[in-house]
């Protein structure tokens, strides 16, 4: 499993998905828009989470008519821990008060 550095822009793409849904589902495009980052460093930030196993990507299912076909990212329960502990390394980062979460500024 490849190792991750915590960049600003990963952390960004890394909240997009912590907020993500079921009903909901975070896919390029709009990670790109929420996070504020252009699709030459989302793109690239996706795919090392996916061969990390941090994140999953699959595809539309059903009709897209006047669009290509979107694929969805979600956070594994590899990449759920992954984001609990930088929530505790970069609180601040995340919104949080130095001591919550457990974690130290």
């Amino acid at each position: 499993m490849a190792s991750i550095r915590l960049t600003r822009p990963t952390l960004e793409v890394i909240k997009v998905l912590l907020a993500s849904t079921a009903d909901d589902p975070a896919w390029g495009l709009k990670i790109c828009e929420e996070a504020d980052l252009g699709s030459g460093t989302v793109y690239p930030i996706l795919e090392r989470l996916v061969d990390a196993g941090w994140i999953t990507r699959y595809e539309e299912k059903g009709e897209h008519p006047g669009r290509p076909k979107r694929y969805y990212y979600e956070l594994t329960a590899v990449g759920q821990h992954a984001a609990s502990q930088a929530r505790q390394r970069k609180p601040r980062f995340f919104g949080l008060h130095a001591g919550a979460q457990g974690g130290t500024a």
